[in-house]
């Protein structure tokens, strides 16, 4: 089972409170982390873009590094660890993706991905004069087909006549190669998103659900699944958790407690206007499944509050369900939470005991 952490390149991480731990993004903050993530035998890191915060009180996410660039520096920093930076494709054209992600591979010998994506949030790209129309939540998932494709041609073949309806080569040429197969990822909920996932993907990010509920993820995973029977091709989940750690389930209880005191509901509301602007969006598409009010303050991921014995079991569990390649991990204090996760429950999990004997 893989194990990722989706790195803060944001304030804050992923949690909208004003009583979580709070810091801003930085290299050196992400390299420690994904350096301590590498010693303890994390296979993946990957980074979002996110172009434009929620604002409050808490200014969730209004600092943001850029993800490419983030990536190519800790790629020259680490040497196993693979490594996903995120292209926002409205905001790219593919080529260009294509030649940075063969730089990226070069740097990293091989172990550089991509994370595709679409734009479900408005203001990010009409800040910059880039959005092209509300229509666009309609087609968005036509739109990074073509894109991807591009990038495909273009690493297999070094040149692309690819017509489309949104691209059009003309002998667009790219040496050399990469020297490892660029591993795609994408984050679709909705049936279209898995769709395209399905198709051009290798894996996809599903959200787990609740809290402590570790195989809620199952409905999801089985739409993936039934995307993927259609395609024949091996495409499996990665899963998203946060993980709330203590010595004792009462210490990360409070913790919990604590965070959920400081929900910063000006940003929060900020979230879900910008998630309401899809209106063809898919009851379990992204934009309306992180405004849930159960646990909006951390987007409805699936959340494990505990010891870390109870979180290791729960990882097991999750881990468990059918169509589950990885799980990939947020803590709410990053350095703090691998060190834990590293030393404390990785050491407990029977799904993680062949990565560890192979470590050595």
């Amino acid at each position: 089972m893989d194990i990722g952490v989706f790195i803060p390149i944001g304030n804050n991480g992923w949690l909208i409170s004003t009583t979580s731990p709070q810091y801003k993004p930085s290299f050196d903050l992400n390299k420690k982390v994904v350096q301590l993530a590498e010693s303890y035998g994390f296979d993946f890191a990957l980074s979002m873009i996110k172009l434009r915060g929620f604002g409050g009180e808490s200014e969730f996410w209004d600092y943001n590094l850029e993800s490419f660039t983030l990536m190519a520096g800790l790629a020259a920093v680490t040497s196993k660890i693979k490594l996903f930076a995120s292209t926002a494709v409205l905001t790219l054209p593919p080529a260009m993706v294509a030649r940075m992600a063969t730089t990226i591979d070069s740097i990293s010998n091989g172990r550089f991905g991509i994370n595709i994506v679409s734009g479900w949030q408005k203001a990010e790209y009409e800040q910059m004069g880039l959005w092209p129309g509300d229509d666009y939540f309609g087609y968005r998932y036509q739109y990074s087909s073509e894109y991807v494709q591009v990038m495909k041609d273009l690493w297999t073949e070094g040149v692309s006549n690819f017509k489309g309806k949104h691209f059009a080569m003309v002998d667009c040429r790219m040496k050399p190669a990469p020297n490892g197969e660029v591993k795609l990822v994408a984050a679709g909920q909705s049936p279209t998103g898995m769709a395209f996932a399905a198709k051009y993907c290798d894996y996809n990010f599903i959200l787990g659900t609740g809290v402590n509920t570790p195989t809620a993820h199952l409905a999801t995973n089985r739409q993936l699944l039934d995307a993927v029977e259609k395609t024949d091709r091996d495409v499996g989940a990665y899963v998203l958790f946060m993980v709330i750690a203590d010595e004792t389930d009462e210490l990360a209880q409070a913790k919990w407690k604590k965070y959920k005191d400081g929900t910063d509901v000006t940003a929060l509301a900020w979230m879900a206007d910008q998630g309401s602007q899809d209106k063809s969006a898919a009851e379990s598409s992204t934009a309306k499944t992180i405004n849930l009010p159960e646990q909006a303050l951390n987007f409805n991921m699936g959340t494990f509050v505990g010891s870390y014995a109870t979180i290791a079991k729960m990882l097991d569990a999750a881990a468990t369900v059918p169509g589950t390649k990885g799980l990939m991990l947020t803590f709410d204090d990053f350095v703090e939470g691998v060190d834990s996760f590293g030393k404390h429950i990785q050491p407990l999990m029977h799904c993680r005991a062949d990565r560890l004997i192979a470590a050595g």
